[in-house]
């Protein structure tokens, strides 16, 4: 799993931002990065490592944007590195995309946009997105307030797997559009400012009031507003939802402990991991392993490493010599 935050507002983005991702950092810590839309495009700002890493980041300080899109990353396609860290734009700096979750058909997306002229710099899934929404917006001849949001959900459409997204655009320098599928997305409403995360306890300290997408809805937010959309962009509307609870129980996420919460998490967590492993013949591929042969027939002893629900998954494998 991965964490992603969000901010459209009047205030500096990238603090905020930066604050959310330390909060959602248990959800992973091989790399970060943010995302901002200033005076002269797009800005990204990311690194390999943990999130403190950032406020390393030359020129990160003199952001001055106020609507941003911010990602900290466990990896699943590709290994923790500065190109395969989020955020990640198109090929022509128009479009940028933040994502938690797992693309299953990248293969095939990739194939698709690189023969219609696209380069891909990194060995994420995530890097189909935002290619994806500038061929379907370069598609599209309308000019008009809706042309952003079709080519998000035409992109949408073609993927298959798990997704929350965060999408800004240079194009539409007062617009942020999100939308999930079987991945945690929330949105905090404010006084003229709105923001995303994948958890509630990463916003709480700036809002209680929060509205709650399905599958398949889309968000469109300004700094005042928030427009829904289900998946055949008709308008819907929303209520928002007050949450009482205090930043310590919310990250347990409603469950009494963590190890709970872990146990819960598992099955979504297993098909993370090994489905980014599958290849289209539903082989699984560990590129980064160079084991022989030779080398594991000569191993006579395994030494398991863990701690919480992982320590007694290592006692379970244990067992079975």
């Amino acid at each position: 799993m991965c964490g992603i935050v969000g901010y459209i507002g009047t205030q500096k983005a990238s603090p905020i931002l930066i604050n959310g991702l330390i909060r959602l950092e248990y959800r992973g810590y091989d790399s970060a990065g943010i995302s901002t839309i200033e005076k002269d495009g797009l800005s990204v700002m990311k690194d390999k490592g943990r999130v403190k890493n950032l406020y390393d980041i030359k020129g990160i300080d003199d952001l001055t944007g106020t609507i941003g899109i911010a990602h900290t990353r466990w990896a699943t396609h590709g290994k923790p590195s500065k190109e395969n860290s989020h955020p990640h734009m198109d090929n022509s700096k128009t479009f940028c995309v933040v994502h938690n979750g797992i693309i299953e058909n990248y293969n095939e997306l990739k194939t698709f946009l690189t023969n219609h002229g696209y380069t891909f710099y990194s060995q994420t899934d995530t890097e189909v997105i935002p290619n994806l929404v500038h061929y379907y917006y370069k598609k599209d001849d309308k000019q008009d307030d809706l042309k952003f949001l079709r080519a998000v959900k035409s992109a949408c459409s073609d993927l298959k797997g798990s997704f929350a997204i965060e999408v800004i655009s240079k194009n539409h320098p007062d617009h942020m559009i999100v939308v999930r599928k079987d991945s945690p997305l929330v949105i905090g409403k404010g006084e003229n400012e709105n923001y995303i995360s994948s958890d509630i306890p990463a916003i709480l300290s700036f809002t209680k009031n929060f509205y709650l997408l399905n599958d398949l809805e889309f968000a469109v937010l300004s700094r005042d507003n928030v427009d829904f959309y289900d998946n055949n962009l008709n308008l819907i509307k929303k209520e928002t939802k007050n949450i009482e609870w205090n930043a310590s129980s919310a990250e347990k996420d409603g469950f009494d402990d963590f190890m709970l919460k872990e146990i819960y998490e598992q099955p979504n967590a297993i098909r993370e991991t090994i489905g980014s492993k599958l290849n289209d013949e539903y082989k699984c591929e560990f590129d980064e392993l160079n084991f022989t042969k030779e080398y594991l027939s000569n191993l006579n002893k395994i030494y398991i490493v863990a701690c919480g629900t992982a320590m007694h998954a290592g006692l379970v494998r244990k067992k079975c010599y």
